[in-house]
């Protein structure tokens, strides 16, 4: 899984994965450019430049370059096309919020983080950790997840669901921050599309987690051996069915709109692959990939060098 490992969670998508150690890596690629905050002392700079032949890459120079282009071109409309999906998202939830009872989705969060915290021990001694992450993606292959290994070691989930997703998020974010003021160590999973929204939160004290039930992401749980009990809390049965008729229609077309919109974001993501796949056939032919494994071997030797000495 390509998680960010800061504890801010980036306010725009990104396409940066990197190792939660103390010591991070960057690659520097045309798609992938990392600066370093701190160089030297805790960030690396490994320049695969060093490892390929110029003068081959020099007689393909205006192919790479329009290719780059085009995807970088790409690549922008895609983001352009979640912008709008975000937009549509917030009108949705617009309807759908005014249609909630507010109270009774207080009280289901208070259900919740009663049942995840009654018997949990209150420590006060440090600061809880809590990482910050992303469970779900939007890919060249579709919305993808990797939900079955980040609760593998979860024996109860609880699953908040509604056409509100909103609300859902203001649930498991209630939960998130009532488990990290009782000194509880989490793993917060934000929503690629709006990050301020909460998807999942991890308790591993407690060995459970309350998720929300995530558009377009098929999981089932009996799929996780761990899960042996599953607590359902619907949120739908909150919300206000004449007020919901009201905006049926707008209601119905923000849906369509929204699908639409992801699924040409989509669209635009798998043709920028397409297109950089095709410039990696200009670099091929170049790159000395015997010098590159060696490289890859000592790195992952320092890597798990790190891990151990963090205890990680």
């Amino acid at each position: 899984m390509k998680v960010n490992y800061h504890e801010d969670v980036p306010k725009t998508p990104s396409l940066l994965g990197l190792y939660p150690y103390t010591k991070c890596f960057a690659t520097a690629t045309a798609l992938h450019v990392v600066d370093p905050k701190n160089p030297g002392a805790v960030d690396e700079i490994i320049h695969l430049g060093d490892f390929w032949d110029e003068e081959k890459i020099q007689a393909v120079k205006q192919q790479v370059l329009q290719t780059n282009i085009r995807v970088g071109r790409l690549f922008k409309i895609a983001y352009h096309q979640l912008a709008e999906a975000k937009v549509i998202k917030d009108e949705l939830d617009s309807y759908l919020e005014e249609a909630a009872n507010r109270s009774r989705v207080h009280e289901t969060a208070w259900k919740i983080i009663k049942s995840v915290t009654e018997d949990a021990p209150v420590q006060y001694e440090r600061e809880p950790k809590a990482r910050h992450l992303f469970a779900t993606a939007f890919t060249p292959g579709g919305q993808w997840h990797y939900l079955d290994t980040i609760l593998q070691d979860t024996r109860k989930l609880y699953l908040v669901t509604s056409d509100a997703t909103s609300l859902t998020s203001y649930v498991v974010g209630a939960v998130a921050r009532a488990a990290h003021t009782r000194g509880l160590d989490t793993g917060v999973f934000h929503c690629p599309l709006a990050p301020d929204n909460i998807d999942l939160v991890l308790i591993p004290r407690q060995g459970c987690a309350v998720m929300k039930d995530i558009p377009g992401i098929e999981f089932k749980a009996q799929n996780v051996p761990a899960i042996t009990k599953v607590k359902l809390y619907n949120l739908n049965q909150h919300l206000n069915e004449s007020i919901l008729a009201v905006y049926g229609s707008e209601i119905d077309s923000a849906r369509e709109r929204l699908s639409a919109a992801i699924n040409r974001a989509i669209s635009y993501i798998a043709k920028a692959k397409e297109e950089h796949d095709h410039m990696e056939t200009y670099y091929i032919p170049a790159m000395n990939f015997d010098a590159i494994n060696a490289k890859r071997e000592e790195i992952l030797a320092r890597v798990l060098k790190y891990a151990e000495e963090s205890g990680s």
